[in-house]
């Protein structure tokens, strides 16, 4: 496949000891050695450095450079590609980028090095999007989720499943296309019902793994919730560290929804403390009750907070209610003062004296399932995208069962167990072009 050869800034603008231009191209090697003074780029080994420097158009030095040269297929686009380290302003940053486009090199769009990448063959799509995972990682256990991506340990697994669609359908194949043929196993419902079954098993196993893969990747919208003046913003505080909400003893204090993140042991949570649910005295405090009760809704953690001093108030009822079926921890909060209420709490704490804080941390990952994390746990799917396809392929795959149930002819199987493979094939990349690759790339850094 024949590109433009392209060159951009791939290290982000400021001032910095160095920046680096990446070029990649037919041509990245022989236009660049055109403004380059120093040894000859086009007589030089494969992932060697070279000293120099980049000439104006007059002959003139430009600036003081290194170049590393990557001689195709060797190389992340698996082409040609050279990366200039200039020093690091501004100015001369945009000032050697200039000059090289003055060869007739192209500018890249964004995503365009990894989009190549991806066409040449050198990553699946998966490692693609790993690739921008790991950029905008917001705690350690994403980067390594990112990591089993990248080093294609997810891509083998969904490789696996397509291994094992494609040999039932090529053995059902044989019965239709060669029915002579004394080797071929006779494919009936019998013998393709378990293994579908096997199949949706194993399929169900990622999809309930990958929520908690999701979770580390993408953070954990969790919402904190209780009748007014109960602790809501201290316990927010007190997660953060810091005075992020204000808190007073005069209930309704809180208007509207707060969000804030934080990092627990590599997992990201985004904090949303919301306006306490009572009947509202005024038409904002309105509003913020029924933004707090969206919250709850759309929240995948639900923090409800009791007060250990009282007896349960309608406000609590009614909350204990609304969240009965969502993933919850309900905490007794003031556990420095005596104690009235009449339920059982997962955790106690007391904000005011800074208590119980490091036990609610760990009942929040073991509700979340992410305590004790080992590495293959990381190797799960976490993107949207690939969950998807992944819950489009399992769709597919009922439809074998249920037709296997209505005692349908054996090669009706084979047209659902073709859809299976082509979408688990659409998570690697393997049948995805055009519009889906513009606005997947087009999400990457200019330079990457």
């Amino acid at each position: 496949m024949q590109f433009q050869t392209i060159a951009a800034i791939a290290t982000p603008l400021g001032t910095a000891g160095i920046s680096v231009i990446r070029v990649s191209g037919d041509e990245a090697i022989s236009k660049v050695n055109q403004i380059f003074k120093g040894k000859n780029l086009n007589k030089v080994k494969s992932h060697t450095i070279h000293y120099g420097h980049i000439l104006n158009e007059d002959g003139s030095i430009l600036d003081e450079v290194m170049i590393s040269v990557f001689i195709a297929p060797k190389s992340f686009t698996k082409e040609d590609v050279v990366e200039i380290s200039t020093h690091g302003g501004i100015l001369i940053t945009q000032k050697v980028l200039e000059r090289i486009l003055e060869t007739g090199i192209e500018l890249a769009q964004p995503g365009e090095f990894s989009k190549r990448a991806f066409l040449n063959g050198r990553i699946d799509l998966v490692q693609a999007e790993a690739i921008m995972d790991i950029i905008h990682a917001t705690n350690e256990n994403a980067i390594k989720v990112a990591n089993k991506a990248l080093n294609k340990n997810t891509s083998s697994m969904i490789e696996n499943l397509k291994s094992k669609v494609l040999t039932l359908i090529a053995q059902i194949e044989v019965n239709i296309d060669y029915p002579e043929y004394d080797d071929a196993i006779i494919m009936s419902k019998e013998l393709i019902y378990p293994r579908v079954n096997d199949l949706l098993d194993e399929i169900n196993d990622i999809l309930t793994k990958s929520k908690r893969t999701q979770y580390i990747r993408e953070g954990v919208k969790t919402v904190i919730v209780g009748r007014p003046n109960v602790g809501k913003s201290s316990l927010l505080n007190a997660l953060l560290n810091e005075e992020r909400a204000i808190v007073s003893d005069i209930a309704g204090t809180t208007r509207d929804t707060i969000d804030a993140f934080v990092n627990l042991d590599g997992v990201t949570l985004q904090l949303i403390d919301t306006a306490g649910i009572r009947d509202a005295l005024d038409l904002i405090e309105k509003i913020g009750v029924d933004r707090s009760r969206k919250a709850i809704h759309e929240a995948e953690l639900v923090l409800l907070i009791l007060d250990l001093s009282q007896k349960l108030t309608k406000e609590d009822e009614m909350l204990l209610s609304l969240t009965e079926h969502k993933n919850r921890i309900i905490i007794g909060n003031k556990k420095d003062l005596p104690s009235y209420l009449e339920i059982d709490t997962n955790v106690q704490i007391s904000t005011l004296e800074k208590e119980g804080l490091s036990i609610l941390e760990s009942e929040i990952l073991k509700t979340l399932k992410l305590d004790n994390l080992v590495d293959k746990d990381f190797n799960y799917l976490s993107n949207v995208r690939h969950i998807q396809k992944l819950k489009e392929a399992k769709t597919s795959l009922e439809s074998v069962i249920n037709a296997i149930h209505h005692d349908m002819p054996v090669d009706i199987y084979a047209v659902d167990l073709t859809t299976a493979w082509n979408r688990l094939g659409e998570i690697l990349g393997n049948h995805q072009y055009g519009d889906l690759l513009t606005e997947l790339f087009s999400k990457f850094c200019l330079g990457k």
